[in-house]
Order: C-alpha cells, then structure tokens, then sequence
C-alpha cells in the first residue's frame, strides 16, 4: 500500500481497489492533529485507517509535532500505541465522531 501525502490539503491517502481512503489533519499549537479517518465500507477491514494515522503521526513525530486527535478513530490509535505520546483535541466529540 503506497501512502501519499498532500501537504497542501494536509492529507495522507491511499486509493485501494479503486476508492480513496485519507486522514485530513491541522496543525496548531506545535501538533498535528488529525481531523478526519475516512475509509470506505468497500475497502475496510483491511487495517487502511491504521497505516494512515500511522503514516500522519510518524510524520509528526519526524518533524518535532505532538500527535493529536479530534477524529475518534484516532483517538483510540492513540491509545492503543502509548509511545506515540498524543493527545487528545479540544474539539474532540466522543466516540463516533470527527470535527467538521
């Protein structure tokens, strides 16, 4: 699976069998905080929204970001992978939900 990131749009995506997959992400405050996981019902079960939020969050790291979540995909990476040291976001809605 080849990830792309678009820094302009502040996105990492993927396209899978012919749908696109992505993590929409702001950065504020010295974090990156990931807004949106959205994959497809076609294509997921694969672990694609986990290789995303990964791929967002090592780049956060490599670049001296804290990871930060508001989309509630992420937040439960985040705490499934304690390392990562990330927080979650102040706009963040409870299970469920990503900022809009």
């Amino acid at each position: 699976m080849e990830i792309t990131h678009d820094e302009n749009r502040r996105r990492f995506w993927v396209t899978v069998d012919g749908y696109m997959a992505y993590v929409d992400y702001r950065l504020a405050d010295g974090g990156l905080d990931i807004r949106h996981t959205i994959v497809p019902k076609e294509i997921g079960g694969r672990g694609i929204a986990s290789a995303l939020v990964k791929a967002a969050y090592d780049y956060a790291c490599g670049r001296g970001l804290q990871p930060v979540a508001t989309c509630s995909y992420a937040v439960v990476w985040l705490q499934r992978h304690p390392e990562y040291r990330g927080k979650v976001g102040g706009d963040f809605g409870g299970e469920g939900t990503c900022a809009l």
